[in-house]
C-alpha cells in the first residue's frame, strides 16, 4: 500500500512503452542471473576453501605420498588440491617408471602441477565473467530504456495540445525506471565480482604455493631414488718382479 505522494512503480511500469517493457524485463533477468550466479559462486568457494584446507591438512600430516596417492585415485569426485596433486603424482610416477632424468622428471610434473592448477582455477572462476558482464552493460541497457522512453514521450508532447510539464513528466518517470533497474542489476554485480575475484585470486595463492611445495618433496624424492653409489674400483696390484735385484 502506497502512502499519499510516493510513486506508482507498477502503475508506470504498466504504463510505459512497449519497449521500455521489454527493456525492464531484460533488466529483471539479469538482476536475477546475477543473485543465482552470487549463491552459486559463494557456496562454490566455501567448498573449495573446506575442501582444500582438509586436504592440505592430511597432506601434511605425515602420511606417505604412495598411500595417500591410493586414497586420492579412489575418489572419482575429486576437486581442487586434491585433483592438482592427483594429476602431478600420476606423471611423477609414470616418468620415474620410463627412467627419464630428474630433470625431465621435474620438469614434467611441474607442467602438469600447472596446467591442473589452471583447470582448477577455470572451475573455481565459473561465473565471474557473467558478473563481469552484467556489471558493465547494464546501466547501459537502463540507459537505452530511459533515452527510448524520453523520445516517446516528447513525440507525444508535440502533438499535445498543452504543452505542459503534467503532461510530460508521467512519460519521463516511466522512462527513468529503466534506468534505475539497470543500476539496481548493475551494482550488487559489481560488489560480487570484486568480492569473488580477491577470493579467488586467494585460493589461487594457496594452490600454487601448495604446488611449489609439492614439487620440493618430488625433488627430495626423485634425488633418494636416483642416487647410486658407486662402488669403489679395485686398485692395480703390481706385478711382483722376479729380479731380487730390481
Amino acid at each position: 500500500m502506497f502512502m499519499e505522494g510516493s510513486i506508482d512503480i507498477l502503475g508506470l511500469v504498466m504504463h510505459a512503452s512497449i519497449f521500455v517493457k521489454i527493456v525492464m524485463g531484460v533488466l529483471l533477468g539479469a538482476s536475477l542471473l546475477c543473485w543465482v550466479t552470487i549463491f552459486r559462486l559463494s557456496s562454490r568457494l566455501a567448498t573449495a576453501h573446506q575442501a582444500d584446507d582438509y586436504f592440505e591438512q592430511t597432506f601434511w600430516s605425515g602420511v606417505e605420498l604412495p598411500t595417500l596417492y591410493k586414497g586420492v585415485q579412489g575418489n572419482p569426485e575429486r576437486s581442487g588440491l586434491e585433483q592438482i596433486f592427483f594429476i602431478g603424482y600420476t606423471e611423477f610416477l609414470k616418468l620415474l617408471r620410463n627412467g627419464q632424468s630428474k630433470a625431465d622428471i621435474l620438469e614434467g610434473v611441474e607442467r602438469k602441477l600447472r596446467v591442473g592448477l589452471g583447470r582448477q582455477q577455470l572451475e573455481l572462476e565459473q561465473g565471474l565473467s557473467m558478473l563481469a558482464s552484467i556489471a558493465s552493460v547494464s546501466p547501459y541497457v537502463g540507459l537505452l530504456g530511459t533515452v527510448w522512453g524520453i523520445m516517446t514521450a516528447f513525440m507525444g508532447l508535440s502533438t499535445s495540445s498543452q504543452a505542459t510539464l503534467a503532461a510530460v513528466a508521467p512519460g519521463i518517470a516511466e522512462a527513468l525506471i529503466a534506468t534505475a533497474l539497470g543500476l539496481f542489476a548493475a551494482i550488487p554485480a559489481a560488489l560480487a565480482f570484486n568480492h569473488f575475484t580477491a577470493k579467488s585470486e586467494k585460493v589461487y595463492q594457496s594452490r600454487a604455493l601448495f604446488c611449489d611445495e609439492m614439487t620440493g618433496i618430488l625433488v627430495r624424492d626423485v634425488t633418494e631414488q636416483t642416487t647410486v653409489v658407486e662402488p669403489m674400483q679395485p686398485q692395480p696390484i703390481m706385478p711382483i718382479s722376479s729380479n731380487p735385484l730390481l
